[in-house]
């Protein structure tokens, strides 16, 4: 990883009041710490560390720090945390580690995958990105950008673990048998076809069904009911 030259300037006023005014100027605060340096206060130009901090494909950058007018020379340092405004994005504060470029360093690396993956390409499966960091451990100038993951000969049901990635220089934390990508078979849905036997049921229920009387039917059959006992007292009527 190439360090990214970065001008800072130092700052006298600290905590929440004093960080507003900073960014309402247009420059963000920060700090610098290490293992054998006190914490020291920093404030940044906007545009460049915003410029910076996008370009880079990983959380952790490796900048040369020049501090005021540089007098005493850059000073390497790795951008460790950045803290954004939940809903703006914004860059609220910014914290940078003093290292060594003479001492290794854990740090976590994105890892991307290239080629098309075999079981994909002819069978149509599926690619699965499990794995999408590892921590590794190297000296600053060997961190790399991405840690690329070859899926290429992965056919269905393949996977492609840690201790299959061939790295230089680095050694990698993450323990090797952890999946980074795997094939899997395509989802097929399986649509259900009725047979002649079910769709002939229905038909076959309704013609054996009991027939249902409705309140229409059964006001009908009293009006005839009522009308036939009205005919037969007529008749006995007569005949006396």
């Amino acid at each position: 990883m190439k360090a990214v030259p970065l001008t800072v300037y130092k700052r006298q006023d600290t905590g929440k009041g004093a960080a507003r005014k900073l960014r309402a100027a247009g420059t963000i605060p920060g700090i610098l710490y290490g293992e054998h340096t006190s914490p020291l206060p920093l404030r940044l130009n906007r545009h460049q560390i915003t410029t910076i901090l996008h370009k880079s494909t990983s959380e952790h950058i490796l900048v040369d720090l020049t501090v005021d007018s540089g007098a005493g020379g850059p000073e390497m340092a790795l951008v460790r945390d950045v803290q954004h405004d939940p809903v703006t994005e914004e860059i609220l504060h910014v914290d940078f580690l003093h290292i060594s470029p003479t001492r290794k360093i854990r740090v976590t690396v994105p890892v991307r995958l290239t080629g098309i993956a075999d079981g994909v390409k002819n069978f149509g499966g599926i690619l699965q990105h499990i794995t999408r960091e590892l921590e590794i451990e190297s000296l600053p100038a060997d961190i790399p950008d991405l840690i690329d993951a070859d899926v290429t000969a992965l056919g269905i049901g393949g996977s492609l673990h840690v201790r299959d990635l061939k790295l230089e220089r680095v050694g990698v934390l993450t323990p090797g048998d952890r999946t980074v990508a795997s094939v899997v078979p395509p989802t097929v849905i399986k649509e259900v076809v009725p047979t002649a036997e079910a769709a002939a049921a229905p038909a076959e229920s309704a013609a054996g069904a009991p027939e249902v009387i409705t309140e229409k039917k059964e006001t009908e059959e009293a009006a005839e009911g009522g009308g036939d006992k009205k005919a037969k007292k007529e008749k006995g009527g007569k005949e006396k």
